[in-house]
């Protein structure tokens, strides 16, 4: 017989028997391979999750083990890190569209080597190492962050909570906006986090993911009691049942990574810095209440009969005075007191309301305030003792968030009188009032570093009106180091010009990307080191 014209098949067929098989083996080893294929198949598409895989590049290949009798995924995954532009590490997925939210218990294996290797909850664009996403990382140490990288190849950034080390943890994409939440001893989940807005586009990626934070090592992590969910974004409206939270943070201003202070399902606005760098101050329920910047709980000041205050106060430049703004009195319209810095007695300054107060001189002299007059909003100086008022802005359409620069020179304010609202500035007797920010959205509220190098204000899009809250909104930071802002304005005409061009080229980066508005950063909240900003971000939540 010439076993060259076999047909493949009978070809396999005699290769079995060539070694003393018979033709049943040749079937039997098709079972077995049929075998390998689905376990194979099961370990591609582990439990509740379409897929696995190393995401970026690694050394040493990860793996996946799903125990489908405990419903466990442990993930062992190498990596240099989760950081900078790309990733590297093991990630089981599926994909997704909508709103999601992601749930599991993580818990590490082993001592490690490593105390930031990682345990993530994410939600990513693509697979590819450099792509967008936001997760829920939990480190080996206990630092627990929503990171997040806000498109392809962009710096990743992070925003950590004041928790360390929970053991049940959970990602949210609700709309844009990503949060991260975490299980309390009751069971019961409490916001965690801020929240920041990316825009990924539909289907994307939900899973569950490790990097060993060294190239060289493979980590594991367990993750139990597993649960994802995605739904159609329910309609949105003023009728939508919502529960609000606040959240106090602080953003690092070289890195723009944010760290949570304290978090509640109330509205609470508007953080000082205490002069000792250890302490904030904001406003809630028409009271003013401190917390120290590490976390903790917070204490409410005793402001006497004011007990309306809102959301414009600051404190003196030497620390021994609180300056407030209070509607509880005459009309309920909002006056400015000044008390003494651990509470007492409020002692009144303004005799005419409205009155908002926003800057106090460098000097401790004077006090910088917004003040409704016959219907339009102007800015108005008047002295801490108290004394007569007097108007420096006469401009039409409003004026408001008066601050004076730490040389006491000059008071930043925001303007609607080119036609939407801008950065100003003018000297501290209101002369020379010039534009500083150029641009089609509305900036509030301009903040001048302790150094008189950065300005840090609020944007809202140009199709919002006012200031109000629950708002998209950026904080954004703008550059005076080279401004001509920063030196003594020239007199020649030519050089004016020049100036003004400068003024328009001005660097502006974004620090952060919120939800918020009203509330945010309508005061001075720069650390007294110049190095972090403080400020309230919001969080609307659909009730079950």
């Amino acid at each position: 017989m010439n076993c060259k014209k076999l047909v493949p098949w009978a070809t396999a067929v005699a290769d079995v028997l060539a070694v003393g098989g018979v033709l049943a083996t040749a079937f039997t080893v098709g079972r077995v391979i049929g075998a390998q294929e689905a376990a194979r198949q099961a370990a591609i598409s582990p439990g509740i999750f379409e897929g696995h895989g190393d995401i970026g590049s690694v050394l040493h290949a990860g793996s996946v083990d799903y125990d489908a009798s405990k419903q466990t995924y442990t993930i062992a995954g190498s990596g240099e890190n989760m950081w900078f532009g790309k990733d590297a590490f093991h990630f089981a997925w599926k994909q997704a569209s909508g709103d999601v939210t992601l749930t599991a218990d993580i818990a590490f294996l082993g001592k490690g080597q490593q105390e930031h290797r990682k345990a993530v909850l994410m939600v990513r664009q693509t697979l590819d190492a450099d792509s967008a996403y936001a997760d829920v990382a939990l480190h080996a140490n206990g630092l627990t962050s929503l990171q997040y990288r806000e498109e392809k190849g962009a710096a990743t950034h992070e925003i950590q909570a004041n928790v360390s080390a929970p053991k049940r943890l959970r990602i949210v994409k609700h709309g844009a906006y990503f949060s991260m939440w975490r299980a309390d001893g009751s069971g019961e989940f409490q916001l965690a986090s801020g929240s920041t807005r990316i825009a990924l586009e539909e289907p994307f990626y939900v899973g569950i993911g490790v990097c060993s934070h060294d190239a060289d090592l493979l980590e594991k992590a367990v993750f139990s009691n597993v649960e994802e969910k995605s739904e159609v974004p329910p309609a949105s409206g003023e009728g939508a049942a919502t529960t609000l939270y606040s959240a106090l943070e602080v953003v690092t201003v070289a890195s723009a990574d944010r760290r949570v202070v304290y978090t509640a399902p109330q509205r609470f606005e508007a953080p000082n810095w205490m002069p000792d760098g250890k302490t904030l101050l904001f406003n809630r329920n028409g009271r003013l209440e401190k917390i120290p910047v590490a976390g903790g709980t917070p204490q409410v000041l005793d402001t006497g009969m004011a007990t309306g205050c809102n959301n414009d106060h600051l404190i003196s430049p030497d620390g021994t005075q609180l300056g407030i703004s209070d509607n509880s009195q005459q009309n309920h319209e909002s006056l400015v007191y000044i008390v003494p810095i651990g509470g007492g007695t409020p002692r009144r300054i303004t005799q005419k309301s409205p009155s908002y107060l926003h800057g106090w001189s460098p000097d401790g002299k004077t006090l910088a305030f917004v003040g409704q007059r016959n219907g339009d909003f102007d800015i108005y100086t008047i002295p801490a003792a108290g004394g007569e008022e007097i108007r420096l802005t006469t401009a039409k359409g409003l004026d408001d968030g008066p601050e004076y620069t730490r040389d006491g020179k000059y008071i930043y304010f925001n303007s609607e009188r080119t036609g939407h609202m801008q950065i100003w500035r003018m000297r501290a007797d209101g002369s020379e009032q010039e534009q500083v920010t150029f641009d089609e959205e509305h900036d509030w509220f301009p903040h001048i570093s302790p150094n008189g190098k950065w300005m840090v204000f609020l944007t809202y899009d140009k199709s919002v009106s006012g200031h109000p809250e629950n708002k998209d909104v950026m904080l954004r930071l703008m550059s005076l180091k080279q401004n001509p802002l920063s030196q003594n304005p020239p007199k020649e005409t030519d050089d004016t010009k020049a100036r003004s061009a400068s003024i328009k080229d001005a660097k502006i980066t974004v620090l952060a990307k919120l939800f918020g508005g009203q509330g945010t950063i309508n005061v001075p909240s720069w650390s007294p080191d110049g190095s972090q900003v403080a400020f309230v971000s919001y969080h609307l939540v659909p009730k079950p």
